[in-house]
C-alpha cells in the first residue's frame, strides 16, 4: 500500500473530490493544497516559507495521507515525500464547466455582470481555460508533465470523464496491484 499519495491535475479535474473520497475508504488523511496555498481562500496567498512549513507540519505528523491539489512551483521540495503521484485529465470543455457551476455555487448571481465577484470569476475562469494549451509559465499540462517526469515515485494518469466511484475504483486497483 502506497502511504503518501499526491493527487493533482488541472483545476476542476477533480483532484480534492477523489481525495476526499479515497480518504473514506483508505486510512489516509486528506489534505488540500488550497487549505496552504490560501490565507483568505482564492483571494489572498499565503507566503511560500509559511505554506511549506505549515504543509511540512502536517505530513510529518501523519504516516498515511493523500495530498490533493497542486505542489508545482512553490513545494517541489516535497516530490521526494511521495509514494505514489496520480494525474487527473479531464477534456477542458467538461472541465470549464463544472468551474463555472462551482463558482455559481459558490458566490451565486455575484459572478454575473455587475456583481461583486463578476471580475474575480473571469479572471479565475480565463486563467483555468489555459491549462491544456498554455507553456511552462502558469499551471498547465505541460508544466505538469515535466514536473510528473522528474519523479522517483510511480504515477497513474487516470485521462478521461469518469464518476468518482470510477476514480476510486481505478485508484484501488492501481494500489491493490502495486
Amino acid at each position: 500500500m502506497k502511504n503518501k499519495i499526491h493527487i493533482m491535475g488541472a483545476s476542476g479535474s477533480g483532484t480534492s473530490t477523489l481525495g476526499s473520497s479515497l480518504s473514506n475508504v483508505l486510512p489516509h488523511r486528506h489534505l488540500d493544497t488550497d487549505d496552504y496555498f490560501w490565507t483568505t481562500k482564492f483571494t489572498k496567498q499565503r507566503k511560500v516559507a509559511e505554506r511549506r512549513k505549515m504543509l511540512k507540519n502536517d505530513l510529518s505528523q501523519n504516516e498515511d495521507w493523500i495530498l490533493s491539489g497542486a505542489v508545482c512551483g512553490w513545494g517541489d521540495n516535497f516530490k521526494s515525500y511521495f509514494d505514489c503521484v496520480i494525474f487527473l485529465w479531464i477534456p477542458q470543455d467538461i472541465r470549464l464547466e463544472r468551474l463555472k457551476q462551482r463558482e455559481f455555487q459558490r458566490y451565486g448571481n455575484e459572478i454575473l455582470a455587475g456583481g461583486s465577484k463578476y471580475e474575480q470569476s473571469k479572471t479565475f475562469l480565463e486563467w483555468a481555460s489555459l491549462y491544456d494549451s498554455a507553456g511552462m509559465e502558469v499551471r498547465s499540462k505541460a508544466l505538469h508533465e515535466a514536473w510528473m517526469a522528474d519523479l522517483s515515485c510511480p504515477v497513474l494518469k487516470i485521462e478521461g470523464d469518469y464518476s468518482v466511484s470510477d476514480r476510486v475504483d481505478i485508484v484501488l486497483d492501481y494500489l491493490n496491484c502495486n
